[in-house]
Formats: C-alpha cells, structure tokens, sequence
C-alpha cells in the first residue's frame, strides 16, 4: 500500500533501522535516531542496487516519487542511476574548477610575488568589486566578448573609464592563463580592443604652471583642516614621494640630524628585492618635521590616523584636504600630482638633469652598471636640488618674480 505524509509521521523509530515501503522500488528507511531516509532499491545489470533521495521531510513523499520517477526513466533508457548522478556532481566539480573567479585567484596568486603589494591589492580589488560578481561564477570556456564586454561597460558608464581599461587587461591576464593551463582556447579580450571608451588624461592631475604653484603654496598655508594633515600637505610638494610612502612614512626611518629620510621603496617588482630609497630633507621639510614630532614622535607613525595612533593616516586624507581648499583632485592637482608638478619644474625652469629628478623619484633608470635604484646615486646633486626646489617654492609662495613654462611643458 502506497505511503501518505500521515503514516510516515506516525511511524515510530525502533531500535534497529527498519523499512516502510512506497512503490516501484521506493522507500523509508527508519533510523534508531529517528531520521527517515528516502532510499530506492533497482536492478542494474543483474545486479541489485540503492540510491538515496535525501531525508524526510525535508524531501517530501511527493519530491521523492518524482526522484524515483526520474531514476526509472534512466534505467528505462539503459542509464544506471547512482552512475549517472556521480557523473552530474563531477560535471558540476569540473564547471567550478573551470570557473572565471577559480582560474582569476590561480592566475593571481601565480602574479602576486613578481608585483608590488600596492599594486596586487588593487588588481584583486578590481577583481572583487567590478568583476567576480558578474562572471565569476560562469565557466571560463562559456564566457563570450558580449559578457566580458557588459560587464566592463558597467564600470566605464560610472565615470570610471581608467578603471575600465585596467579591469580589461586583468581580464585579459585570466583569459591567457586559462589558456596556457589548457582549461581554455580563446580569449575574448582582444577581440574588446577600442569598445570602452578612452580616459581622457591618463596621468594623474597635476599643475606645472608656475604661477598657480605658488597659489597652491599659499592655499595649503591657509588650509584649516587638523594639525597633521597640514603638515602632510606642506610636506607634499617638498618630498614629492608617493602619497602611499608619505602618509605611512616611521619615524624611525627619518635622521632629522642628518636631514634624511631612508624608506623600502613601495612600487618595485618583488623579484627585484627590497630597495631603499633615501630623500635628502630640504632645511624647509627638517623644520615642518621637528614640528609634527612635539605631537606625533611617541608614535610609530609620522601620520597617525584620526581614530587610532597605531595606524598610518587615512590614504583619502591629503586628497580630501585638496577638495576642501577648492581644488578638483580629478583635473587640478591630486597627491600623486606633486610629483609631476616637481618633476616637469624642476627640469624645464631649474634645469636640473633628468636622471636626476628620475632617480630622486626612485623610478628605475637604465643603467648598464646595474645601478638603476642605487640610494646613494647622484646624492650629492639630490642634496643640492631638494633645497634648491624648497627655496624655488617658498619664493612662488611669496610671490616672486617667476618664469613661465612654455610649449609642452605649459
């Protein structure tokens, strides 16, 4: 007699498993513990077998007829059942190891030791926030270049066209290593090349006009923001190092004595090793220091964060400073910006030599001694340009007479 939801809600559990019979080959098995198991008994080959449907109640007598259906169907078509469902849940383990987001983290994690921390962090960030979400779950040999493509789109048509372009090239890292581990043969990205829409300026802002430096100069003098990120901005323009190394700037790695600063150099390929890099502190720069160091010296951090000391101040911090004073961080002048604005001034206006600003930069410079990120290389130019550059700005801060750029430079 078949089975009702009331008789297997009154069957008792016994002390030994026992079973309470269905139809066509379906029934209860009931545990000592009380559990109701849903089992099918059919002959394969001759041979006697079971499958499980899962437990009652949470599959139901009606669920578990339709389970059963389904098995005798395969057998019907020659298809043994338990054998079948084996296959689906590997088909279903190999679409996962074969999915965009399992094939991104492996590609990930084979880049990670030849990037920069920084720059690992940022490409996983993308990855996280703008691309697994969408395709992450899809098998990589499915995704097509329309899919790839809206989804890159979506970041673009936020305003975000930089972003865009350096999520699609993360997407073309992925697609090539799928390729190169044989769980792809086609790559879509190039396919993409020209359909997102070109960021207009692709360097960071910045300004070089002379004039309007000494503007900046006298506007951060204004600024009326906290103690610390004052002198961060003031800093700025004098250091000129990147915004990630200032703001995490120990000081443990300043000798005010000897006016310098010696720091492991953030941008820089992990396979070439940790390199040093040492800024010579302009007489301008040591003084803003001794200052900060009444308030901040018992502390690791030059730069403590608002909430805790034991924390590098905030990276949105000097940024946030610029918006206040009235600048467009996106087109006037950003924290990296001061870089440049060192960078284009200090050669067209100063004339200092190239190489010397790059090396001052810690850019790596070709050098066929080997010598591209030595600390100590043109120190002694270094020295003399760093004070050079503070004097240059406290004049255009006061107002005195300045040249012009011209040309490209302007």
């Amino acid at each position: 007699m078949p089975l009702t939801d009331t008789a297997i809600r009154k069957t008792k559990k016994a002390t030994k498993p026992f079973k309470v019979a269905d139809e066509k080959g379906l029934f209860l098995l009931v545990a000592p513990s009380g559990g109701k198991l849903w089992r099918m008994k059919y002959r394969f080959d001759g041979k006697e077998k079971l499958i499980s449907f899962g437990s009652y109640p949470d599959v139901t007598l009606v669920k578990a007829r339709e389970k059963r259906d389904q098995a005798r169907t395969l057998l019907a078509d020659g298809v043994d059942p338990s054998t079948n469902r084996k296959a689906q849940k590997a088909a279903k383990v190999a679409l996962l190891a074969n999915s965009f987001e399992t094939v991104g983290r492996e590609w990930f994690a084979k880049m990670k030791p030849e990037w920069a921390d920084s720059h690992a962090d940022k490409i996983m960030a993308r990855l996280e926030r703008d691309i697994f979400p969408w395709l992450g779950k899809r098998p990589i040999t499915e995704l097509t270049p329309v899919e790839v493509l809206t989804t890159l789109k979506r970041i673009s048509d936020r305003g975000a066209k930089d972003t865009a372009k350096r999520a699609q090239q993360d997407c073309g890292g992925v697609f090539r290593y799928a390729i190169q581990t044989g769980r792809a043969s086609y790559n879509p990205i190039p396919d993409l090349r020209g359909a997102l829409p070109t960021a207009i300026g692709g360097n960071f802002a910045a300004i070089t006009d002379p004039i309007k430096v000494g503007e900046l100069m006298r506007a951060i003098d204004g600024f009326n923001g906290t103690f610390i990120v004052k002198c961060a901005l003031r800093l700025s323009p004098f250091l000129f190092v990147r915004p990630g190394e200032l703001r995490q700037a120990k000081w443990a790695d300043f000798d005010l004595d000897k006016a310098e600063w010696k720091f492991l150099v953030s941008k820089v390929k992990k396979t070439d090793g940790p390199k040093i890099h040492l800024v010579p502190l302009a007489s301008q720069a040591v003084a803003i220091l001794r200052e900060l160091y009444a308030l901040t010296g018992d502390g690791e951090f030059v730069f403590p964060g608002a909430r805790s000391n034991g924390r590098a101040m905030s990276e949105a911090a000097v940024n946030a400073a610029l918006r206040r004073m009235g600048y467009d961080t996106k087109t006037e002048i950003t924290g990296h910006g001061f870089r440049a604005m060192a960078r284009t001034i200090l050669h067209e206006v100063q004339g200092i030599k190239p190489e010397v600003i790059e090396h001052q930069l810690a850019h790596k410079v070709p050098d066929a001694l080997g010598e591209s990120y030595n600390r100590t290389k043109f120190l002694p130019e270094r020295k003399a340009m760093m004070q050079q550059w503070a004097d240059y700005l406290d004049k255009l801060k006061a107002g005195a007479e300045v040249i012009p750029l011209h040309g490209n430079a302007a």
